[in-house]
């Protein structure tokens, strides 16, 4: 009979998708790619939309693959990026794609918000999180100032991985991680703050109940069953926001850690008990996201690989090349040459973001990178030396000392940024899992199965399952003058 027991994970990004089985067996886990399929942001009468349907579809076709391979799924746990969300109408059904948050119409929401409804100071200290403009919180109040339809007829508001399994299953939860996203959970309460949902002209109850990571949300629907294949396989509310999944599969030995879940999005942190909410998070615009079994993700939000996936897609030669060969030479580029503020909006969503890089550079008196070797060089060591920024900054908020830096998530696999970022904070870097979201999807599913006990048997599975690189610092001196340049630089 075979021991092993298998976990069928949906993990959703801004720009792809995939279906993995994990399995689990005598203390160790492996993961198998099912599907893999593009997670296109659609744009339309002025808007940027996620097409809500299309990943409902993929995500079918790879239950459909599980049951045609006669894969005992044991099962299924959703994640995917923050703050979006989805209108339900009263009689059911999904009313209109849901809007990404790189659509602009939130572009200045934020004063207007602050000087109309709630004020910063007290939105900080009701949530804690750091202040971006595409925040569900106002996301929702644009749409209420745009007569949006269908926030107008909404019968409930379920974020992204919560959509997706209502869809599966005809239950609305709100899972309690993602909601953190929102910029409307309070994280003393652990709820939805009143009157920041009032503010939005919605009552507490067009939220699904508030779940906690590993909770059963319930069965596939009968409809599900028959186009799967499947039986009725329980969906369970893992940790919807990918990065606290991540974080669930931080191969730590105890809390002496810092993490950097490097991706689309860069995310810089510690694992904390409580929400750090005082004078100094506030000025430093640093976000307390909901974590496992109880804890707080105290982190930072910093504009990650995609400045340099961007600029890849604008290079037509760069499509057959690795990043291996993509990255060539960088060693030989002339550190520091150009260095930019990746957290500056010009970042956020340029037509052309090698055009953007220019027209900082030129703005703040600095050579434009000539090669795309160059312009690596360039967007690596400045996402080096802004890490360096926010870890001195979290070193200020901690009672302990950090002792390692655990970078997970797919940017693990680049050693370049993985070395710079050693050198850069001055810290001993663990880099994987790579696979950090799907690993902790599957781990948390396992847990809600009885199969783990809490987080610590999760982190000691997957480290006695991986083999973790090591990168130590170096160069000192030379990087210590290009935190300088980089503060001068973003300072101007």
């Amino acid at each position: 009979m075979d021991s092993k027991k298998y976990f069928f994970a949906v993990d959703l990004g801004a720009t792809s998708g995939r279906t993995i089985i994990g399995t689990l067996a005598d203390g160790r886990f492996d993961l198998e790619e099912l599907t893999r399929f593009d997670n296109t942001l659609i744009e339309a009468n002025g808007h940027f939309y996620w097409d809500i349907f299309a990943l409902y579809h993929e995500i079918i076709k790879g239950l459909k693959l599980a049951h045609d391979r006669q894969i005992p799924v044991q099962s299924i746990g959703i994640d995917t990026w923050g703050c979006d969300f989805v209108y339900v109408g009263d009689d059911g059904q999904i009313l209109r794609n849901p809007l990404a948050y790189r659509d602009p119409h939130t572009f200045g929401t934020m004063d207007r918000y602050f000087s109309e409804a709630v004020g910063k100071e007290k939105v900080y200290e009701k949530t804690g999180i750091q202040f971006m403009n595409f925040n569900s919180l106002f996301q929702i109040y644009q749409m209420r100032q745009d007569g949006n339809t269908a926030l107008r007829n909404a019968d409930k508001v379920l974020f992204i991985p919560d959509a997706l399994s209502y869809m599966l299953t005809g239950k609305a939860i709100c899972e309690y991680t993602v909601a953190s996203t929102s910029q409307i959970l309070n994280p003393v309460t652990k709820d939805l703050d009143e009157e920041l949902v009032a503010s939005l002209g919605l009552k507490r109850s067009q939220f699904g109940p508030m779940t906690v990571p590993a909770t059963v949300i319930g069965p596939l629907t009968d409809e599900v069953q028959k186009m799967t294949g499947m039986g009725a396989v329980p969906v369970v509310a893992v940790a919807g926001h990918d990065t606290a999944s991540a974080v669930a599969a931080v191969p730590a030995k105890d809390e002496r850690f810092a993490y950097l879940s490097s991706g689309t999005w860069s995310l810089m942190g510690i694992e904390t008990k409580n929400a750090i909410i005082n004078e100094k998070s506030f000025e430093k615009n640093f976000t307390n996201e909901g974590g496992i079994e109880g804890t707080t993700r105290f982190l930072k939000n910093i504009c990650g690989m995609w400045i340099y996936e961007r600029c890849r897609q604008e290079w037509p030669e760069a499509k057959n090349m690795s990043h291996a060969e993509l990255q060539q030479g960088l060693l030989e580029c002339e550190a520091f040459r150009s260095v930019i503020n990746p957290d500056d909006a010009m970042f956020a969503n340029p037509d052309s973001m090698v055009g953007a890089i220019d027209r900082y550079c030129e703005q703040t008196g600095q050579p434009v990178p000539r090669t795309k070797t160059e312009y690596c060089r360039c967007i690596f060591d400045s996402l080096a030396l802004r890490y360096r920024q926010v870890f001195t900054w979290l070193r200020e908020f901690t009672d302990f000392d950090i002792d390692l830096l655990h970078i997970i998530g797919g940017g693990s696999m680049n050693r370049f940024l993985n070395q710079f970022t050693a050198n850069s904070c001055g810290v001993t870097v663990l880099a994987g899992p790579q696979e950090g979201t799907a690993i902790g999807n599957i781990m948390l599913q396992a847990k809600a199965s009885g199969d783990v006990k809490d987080i610590w048997e999760m982190r000691g599975i997957i480290a006695n399952s991986l083999e973790l690189q090591r990168f130590e610092p170096q160069d000192k001196d030379i990087w210590d003058k290009g935190y300088e340049k980089y503060l001068a630089v973003t300072k101007a």
